[in-house]
């Protein structure tokens, strides 16, 4: 009977255990291994930004140079890829949210998103610019010319931040396209977009019936373009900027970049002279 009790006891003790350890193991799954239990990572991008997410006009597939770097991403680590469209401000608050895994727009690295964000090693790098009207450049000479001025873009980006240090009147706009943004400068009804070097030269080059161009004395803030997701999930991050850095040595990110550039290598820094412009 002692004997009996002994081995009731050791079994609930044995079954407490077990119990317990699957406890743990339940704990110890990660955000990614969710991810790789799905096989599929979702992300959040804006399908209207050419030529970072924008829909091919034959066949309206979603594509462009973002686009092709989380397709790429995923392919290495044996996932798929969901894409969610929504405007910038959305995206953070949905990678913020837990609705996606991550963003891929364009993105700049900043501190303040930093504290709040985890990023990718950079994958694009470059600098801002201004388009104005090509007639009398919108009036504007420098940065500190902003003050008065309509200044078109989405709110929470670092460029209207930078428009809204030096006194623009935001004029913001919900995932709107390119033409519509550029065309609004060219008809009065804006005065400048501040934004990327690259974006904003492929923009005047592509809208060549409209009165806009680069303004030729404005390039600040040398900036970093990386993928943006929950700042807690390092594992992800760990894993994507493998394939990242595995990207750039065997040239994969630089054949994008010139597919989508204009034959430009966005994955290295320009050499250009800029100002620095601090919008903490």
């Amino acid at each position: 009977m002692k004997n009996s009790v002994k081995w009731t006891g050791l079994l609930i003790a044995g079954t407490t255990l077990f119990l317990s350890a699957c406890g743990q193991e339940e704990e110890k799954t990660t955000a990614y291994d969710k991810i790789v239990k799905e096989g599929t990572l979702t992300v959040a991008t804006a399908g209207t930004l050419y030529p970072t997410s924008f829909h091919d006009e034959e066949s309206n597939k979603l594509t462009g140079f973002d686009v092709e770097v989380v397709k790429e991403v995923a392919k290495r680590l044996d996932l798929k890829v969901n894409f969610k469209e929504m405007s910038f401000d959305g995206m953070l608050t949905s990678v913020n949210t837990g609705q996606v895994d991550l963003a891929a727009n364009d993105i700049t690295i900043t501190k303040e998103r930093k504290a709040k964000f985890a990023f990718s090693k950079p994958y694009k790098y470059t600098y801002g610019t201004a388009i104005v009207r090509k007639s009398d450049l919108s009036d504007i000479q420098s940065l500190e010319d902003l003050k008065g001025k309509k200044a078109a873009g989405e709110a929470t980006t670092t460029y209207m931040q930078i428009a809204r240090k030096y006194g623009a009147k935001e004029v913001t706009y919900d995932n709107a396209t390119n033409d519509q943004y550029l065309r609004d400068v060219s008809n009065g009804r804006t005065d400048v977009i501040l934004n990327d070097y690259y974006l904003q030269s492929l923009a005047v080059d592509f809208f060549k019936n409209f009165d806009i161009t680069i303004h030729p004395d404005i390039a600040y803030n040398p900036s970093q373009v990386g993928l943006i997701m929950d700042l807690d999930n390092k594992e992800l991050q760990s894993n994507i900027n493998a394939q990242i850095e595995a990207m750039k040595k065997d040239g994969t990110l630089a054949k994008l970049s010139k597919q989508y550039y204009a034959n430009k290598d966005v994955s290295k820094m320009p050499d250009v002279k800029t100002t620095i412009v601090d919008v903490n």
